[in-house]
């Protein structure tokens, strides 16, 4: 994430959590930024809670074992073990999102392959791979990152890459700073609506090719902080009614 104060931490997870930004975080998933003005083996996560509802107060810091540093009795998600295994192989990461993202879900179930087919989702041309837990913890999982070592298998499949879906569960979205993993997130979701619509429509579906989604991506990097604006400002309006 930037290095920048806490309450824009919470800011922006309250942002990512709000129904009024899209499906692709709300009532579950998780936002996982690097502290601000900490060492690299520390990260912050709220409080096992629906993130539209994180305050300040919930905001906790963990070390890359994924053990709360000051727990102070309050519950910890199942699944941080995701952030932690990434962040430790990823020194480029300044933030995760988990998310239950409905759209993409038919994509880690079927062998069609997620490809960015517009602009705002040029980060998805280094291609999107789907974990499958059962090659990491066999066929009796609950689908669900509870240890280290599924963890280190979904950090695998990652890679290097931006984005990875979970067969039958969602995808985790990682960017250098918290505001572009929430765009990321955002547009990940809406790209496989697109996709997904495009395929049904029967022939050909024209992808970006590589070059020019990486120049899509170089000139859609300025502009980040722009959607972060509206979304605010929908999610304030919609607080305040």
């Amino acid at each position: 994430m930037t290095r920048g104060a806490l309450p824009g931490v919470v800011e922006t997870v309250f942002l990512a959590g709000s129904g009024r930004i899209d499906r692709a975080i709300r009532a579950t998933g998780a936002l996982a930024p690097e502290p601000p003005d900490k060492a690299a083996d520390r990260y912050l996560m709220s409080r096992s809670i629906a993130p539209e509802l994180v305050t300040a107060a919930d905001i906790m810091e963990y070390d890359l074992d994924s053990v709360p540093v000051d727990p102070r009795g309050r519950a910890t998600y199942l699944e941080r073990f995701i952030h932690g295994e990434i962040y430790r192989i990823r020194p480029d990461v300044r933030a995760i999102v988990h998310n239950h993202s409905p759209s993409v879900i038919p994509f880690g179930v079927t062998g069609a392959q997620l490809r960015p087919l517009y602009h705002m989702s040029a980060f998805l041309w280094p291609g999107v791979p789907v974990f499958e837990i059962r090659s990491a913890g066999g066929p009796g999982t609950d689908m669900l990152i509870r240890n280290p070592a599924l963890g280190q298998a979904l950090a695998r499949t990652l890679g290097a890459g931006p984005v990875a879906l979970m067969r039958g569960h969602g995808a985790v979205v990682v960017a250098g700073n918290l505001p572009e993993a929430v765009f990321r997130s955002v547009y990940t979701e809406i790209n496989a609506r697109l996709q997904a619509q495009a395929m049904a429509l029967g022939g050909p579906v024209t992808y970006l090719d590589p070059e020019e989604a990486k120049k899509a991506q170089a000139s859609l990097a300025g502009t980040i902080p722009r959607p972060r604006e509206l979304w605010k400002r929908k999610a304030l309006a919609a607080g305040s009614k």
